[in-house]
């Protein structure tokens, strides 16, 4: 998506998707990778809705971002983030990533 607002609606299509073929919105979606700073909508806004809406029980949602001060973390992790990395690490990116689907896709209701 190109903005948290494409985002939130290609969430919520995938989501109805899922319910019209009998599925959970967890069992098609592994995990959702955002950044705070977006047009339209923010990645905290963002992580608020996914992480208070049933539909989206169980997906993790990391958060990346050049903003990786303390207050930003605290300010994730208060909205729901699973993981928060910051921008210019890609190692670790790319740990939480494999850590995150692996577990995702043992977990019981995912695919």
């Amino acid at each position: 998506a190109i903005n948290g607002r494409q985002m939130w609606d290609e969430l919520e299509k995938m989501a109805s998707y899922a319910q019209s073929i009998g599925k959970s919105a967890a069992e098609l979606i592994s995990l959702v990778l955002t950044d705070i700073e977006m047009p339209e909508m923010d990645g905290y806004i963002l992580t608020k809705r996914m992480k208070s809406d049933p539909r989206f029980t169980g997906i993790p949602v990391i958060m990346h971002s050049s903003l990786s001060g303390m207050s930003n973390q605290q300010l994730g992790r208060s909205v729901g983030v699973d993981e928060y990395v910051a921008k210019f690490e890609p190692k670790r990116l790319a740990e939480v990533l494999r850590r995150l689907i692996t577990q995702h896709a043992t977990a019981p209701g995912a695919a």
